[in-house]
């Protein structure tokens, strides 16, 4: 399975730039680097994670999605081009979400970038593209809402907390991330499969009553 690959080389990389120093600096995303020549960067700060929360976070929320994704594609597509699909869905998550960042950063030798959180983001926004009213839960919160809330607010929320500079986190690459995800799923769905998702996005939601909106889960 292509989602646990995935897992297991992170997770392995990660737990070795956390002793190997060198390592990560090899590895992170820093944008005057990449302006400089080193593209990898682009790709491999994915690899890397601030800590083992951070990575527990990003690969736990990656299989729940991932796993339902990877499944989905090989189902719809085919195994080898659905295989395919996914993977270019993960690394165009990194790539894409990433590159707002260089643009406004490529001038800065002191700014650093890393964790998976863009490829994440991507793979939970096809979710929410294919599964609008299926129920997911805010970290914290005992209330379950259906998905293409959870993205709303999501973006809203990520939006806020870039525009405030808040915890060192780069926001902007959640929202970027996303919204390559729902893009990239969608011209797959519409070219492989000649189906248009955004459409059945809009239609599910639309015959769905306001009071099956919400469910409390306490």
């Amino acid at each position: 399975m292509i989602t646990i690959t995935i897992i297991i080389l992170t997770s392995l990389i990660s737990y070795q730039a956390f002793r190997d120093h060198g390592l990560a600096d090899r590895l992170i995303f820093q944008p005057a680097t990449v302006r400089d020549g080193e593209w990898y960067r682009l790709l491999t700060y994915g690899l890397l994670h601030g800590d083992f929360m951070h990575l527990l976070f990003n690969m736990f929320t990656f299989y729940l999605f991932g796993s339902y994704i990877e499944s989905i594609f090989k189902i719809q597509f085919g195994g080898r081009l659905g295989a395919l699909a996914f993977i270019l869905l993960y690394i165009g998550g990194l790539l894409f979400s990433i590159l707002p960042t260089y643009f406004k950063q490529k001038d800065n030798y002191y700014y650093k970038g890393l964790g998976a959180s863009g490829a994440v983001s991507a793979v939970v926004f096809a979710y929410i593209l294919i599964n609008p009213m299926n129920f997911m839960g805010i970290l914290f919160i005992p209330i379950m809402l259906p998905a293409f809330l959870f993205g709303f607010i999501f973006v809203f929320i990520s939006m806020y907390l870039d525009k405030e500079e808040v915890g060192g986190i780069n926001h902007s690459a959640h929202i970027t991330g996303g919204l390559f995800g729902v893009i990239f799923t969608s011209v797959v769905f519409l070219v492989f499969a000649n189906i248009n998702l955004l459409l059945q996005f809009v239609y599910k939601i639309q015959i769905t009553s306001l009071g099956d909106l919400f469910h409390f889960g306490f």
